[in-house]
């Protein structure tokens, strides 16, 4: 989806850094004075990672956006329709839960949003894991249910409202409360995450 260089200590430490401030003041309100100061160097030394700050924003979202790939493709090589559907929301919960930081601020910040629709290939995923949770020709109870299960998994994963829940706590609530709304029946065992990248 979003090419990227191979990361290193730095690279890593800066977007680290820019994660919190765009959490924080957003994209448009964090500098790279201010990234530089967050890490405690030069702005120079910020430079020489990134020449400017669309680079670090991709590179902060493209670990994100190739696992939702990855996990797209995996729940689309399921059998039947229920397999597909819980795998593809399952990853999709432990997505959101593991990236509580970033999930703020891809629903949040309206450069990332616009950054997210101009992403080659972006538009092709959202649509396929919305067949895969809604099925090839859902009713209008499922497709509304689809819709809310989307927005609703980034928004319970963002702000103050659920920072409390512990991680294992929320990704059972979400995955509960999703089952319900998608009228899916909750495996008798899991499928397990996939691997982190």
């Amino acid at each position: 989806m979003i090419q990227r260089r191979a990361p290193g200590a730095a690279r890593e430490r800066v977007l680290a850094a820019a994660l919190e401030l765009f959490a924080r003041h957003g994209v448009h309100g964090t500098s790279l004075q201010m990234i530089a100061d967050e890490m405690g160097v030069t702005k120079a030394a910020v430079y020489h990672q990134f020449p400017a700050k669309d680079e670090i924003v991709r590179a902060v979202i493209a670990p994100a956006l190739d696992r939702l790939a990855e996990i797209t493709a995996v729940a689309e090589r399921q059998r039947s329709r229920s397999a597909r559907a819980e795998v593809v929301l399952a990853g999709i919960v432990d997505l959101v839960v593991d990236n509580r930081h970033l999930t703020t601020v891809l629903r949040s910040d309206p450069a990332i949003v616009e950054m997210l629709r101009e992403t080659p290939g972006m538009r092709d995923v959202e649509e396929r894991v919305f067949e895969l949770l809604a099925g090839p020709d859902p009713t209008p109870e499922i497709f509304v249910a689809t819709i809310m299960v989307s927005g609703g998994l980034m928004s319970a994963a963002t702000g103050p409202t659920l920072a409390g829940l512990d991680d294992a706590t929320l990704r059972r609530h979400l995955l509960g409360n999703a089952h319900r709304l998608l009228r899916l029946r909750p495996p008798a065992d899991p499928p397990p995450p996939l691997a982190r990248g």
